[in-house]
């Protein structure tokens, strides 16, 4: 345990960030999922109504995506990492059908 005042201090602003980023990085995998989910019912009835909500969800991730790499809680490497997955999992869908 830290006995020097500005290393305790140090370990209560690393928690608070660790607690933010562990929010953030929520958010992204939430939305993600959200967006995986909405490519798969559109590649079950493909639908102009279907795309367009997985274009609104895809919309939505790529942004959080994009304020969590700004941050720093996201690596930009990572960041668009997954904005690739997003986008070919929807590329995949259209091209075959």
């Amino acid at each position: 345990m830290a006995n020097i005042k500005s290393a305790k201090k140090r370990i209560q602003i690393a928690e608070r960030n660790r607690l933010s980023n562990k929010s953030y990085k929520s958010a992204v995998k939430t939305l993600m999922k959200s967006y995986l989910e909405a490519v798969d019912a559109y590649k079950a009835n493909p639908t102009p109504e279907a795309l367009a909500v997985a274009n609104a969800k895809q919309s939505l991730a790529y942004s959080k995506i994009d304020r969590a790499v700004k941050r720093g809680v996201l690596h930009s490497n990572t960041g668009a990492r997954r904005k690739s997955k997003l986008s070919v999992a929807l590329k995949n869908v259209t091209t075959a059908s």
